[in-house]
């Protein structure tokens, strides 16, 4: 267990911070699956640029990697093109 109170406050923080990152990893997450199931090219590109956005949100506060983003990006953007 830790002995200082800067150490107290950290472990604190860091499980703030641990939900919160959760919280808005699970969110991109299965908004990147709305736009993967849907079926109506309108709908998926309606809903891409705000799904583009969380990715680089994540990857700007390092929840993803900066690579990850990108090719997530790549994939969605063809995969709404082909519909």
């Amino acid at each position: 267990m830790a002995n200082h109170k800067s150490a107290l406050k950290r472990i604190r923080s860091n499980e703030k911070r641990r939900v919160l990152n959760k919280y808005q990893h699970k969110t991109t997450r299965n908004a990147i699956k709305a736009i993967r199931l849907a079926t109506v090219k309108a709908e998926a590109a309606a809903k891409l640029p705000v799904v583009i956005s969380m990715i680089d949100k994540l990857a700007k506060k390092n929840i993803i990697h900066a690579n990850k983003a990108s090719n997530l990006k790549s994939k969605l953007t063809k995969l709404v093109a082909k519909l």
